[in-house]
């Protein structure tokens, strides 16, 4: 039976609220809550600048409340710089260090400050630092699909970068889509020649999307070959820059729905994700 990873992303569920402070109290009852479900990883918070994502400042804070005793899912952390990398790799409980790589200039400027060729010295230090302390990073390949700026962008542009990163040593490669610009013919094209291709490379689909347009992105990722889906809880959060203001994060009960209905195996376990599906909705 075929297997799947499905990683839930409260962090970028959370991190867009800027009408109030979710507290800290909150955020843990909520990931406590995820910890029970079965998901393989839980992109939990981020080692950023609080000026620049101010809900994510309390990160090290909802992880002292974290009960890690009875979980296997593992832990992830956004970082952007090495000041955020060697931040993350204070705490034992994180896993994995995630990296947001854009391959748009523009996009790469305006959510990192830095060039894209700053960002590949910024990635090999994060890599060199993450090796050090028993961690691991994940790199979001970002604007994978496609970007609103008019940068070039095609699907060998993708896989020049994929090649760049595996040689770096970048052993998972989620292929971001920042804007919800994804279709079908793209994301199987994508998929179908990279994993191939680099068979020691684990690839994710972190996909953004409109209420109408989930199936059809999930459903070419996965015959694909993809095996490893980012999804936050009712979609919740997705990128403030898409031009659709349906567009959001990929709901996870769309992607555990699909892989019911075509029989493939997650560790998902149905009355745990219930619980914290109602949690959601204290949250949000």
């Amino acid at each position: 039976m075929d297997k799947v990873k499905i990683i839930e992303c409260p962090r970028d569920a959370m991190q867009g609220i800027k009408s109030h402070f979710i507290s800290t109290e909150l955020k843990a009852k909520y990931i406590n809550s995820l910890l029970k479900v079965g998901f393989d990883t839980i992109d939990f918070g981020s080692f950023v600048s609080p000026k620049a994502i101010p809900q994510m400042r309390d990160t090290a804070e909802v992880l002292a409340k974290l009960d890690l005793s009875s979980t296997n899912s593992k832990l992830l952390a956004i970082i952007a710089n090495i000041r955020g990398a060697n931040d993350a790799c204070q705490f034992e409980e994180i896993d994995y260090l995630g990296y947001p790589f854009s391959i748009s200039e523009n996009f790469q400027m305006r959510n990192t400050h830095k060039t894209i060729a700053q960002s590949v010295e910024i990635l090999q230090e994060i890599l060199t630092i993450a090796n050090r302390n028993n961690k691991e990073v994940v790199a979001y390949l970002s604007m994978g699909f496609g970007n609103p700026y008019g940068d070039p962008w095609n699907v060998d542009i993708v896989g020049e970068w994929t090649q760049k990163l595996a040689n770096m040593g970048v052993k998972i490669v989620s292929l971001s889509d920042t804007i919800g610009s994804s279709t079908p013919e793209v994301i199987d094209y994508l998929f179908a020649n990279l994993i191939p291709e680099y068979p020691h490379v684990e690839f994710g689909a972190h996909l953004h999307t409109t209420p109408t347009t989930w199936f059809e992105k999930v459903d070419s990722a996965y015959k694909a070959g993809c095996k490893r889906f980012d999804g936050a809880i009712k979609g919740f959060g997705g990128c403030p820059m898409a031009k659709d203001e349906l567009t959001g994060n990929m709901p996870t009960e769309k992607l555990l729905s699909y892989f019911t209905t075509k029989k493939v195996e997650t560790n998902i376990k149905p009355m745990s994700f219930e619980s914290a599906y109602n949690k959601a909705l204290e949250v949000f």
